[in-house]
């Protein structure tokens, strides 16, 4: 785990506290809590793959149902993926 890992997952918690209960329903807060959590903790790419696939897709469902810009979901998602380890070069 490194620092900067765990500046993401701050910036993540920040977003669900701040505006979270405005902006996402409790499932959809669940959902970013239990990706960071699990990203925060893999060791490698493989272990976080499947939760970044699903960061993706919740980013794509808040634009799309006009909730999120497409700004604002893509800085939650690339929050989301940084708590996770880097993904392989190549």
């Amino acid at each position: 785990m490194t620092s900067d890992r765990t500046q993401a997952y701050g910036r993540v918690v920040r977003t669900l506290e701040d505006v979270g209960p405005a902006k996402l329903h409790d499932a959809e807060q669940q959902r970013i809590r239990d990706a960071a959590d699990t990203l925060i903790f893999a060791a490698t790419y493989e272990e976080a793959r499947e939760t970044l696939g699903e960061v993706e897709a919740l980013a794509e469902q808040l634009v799309e149902s006009g909730r999120w810009t497409e700004d604002r979901a893509t800085e939650l998602a690339h929050d989301v993926m940084a708590c996770g380890p880097v993904a392989p070069v190549g």
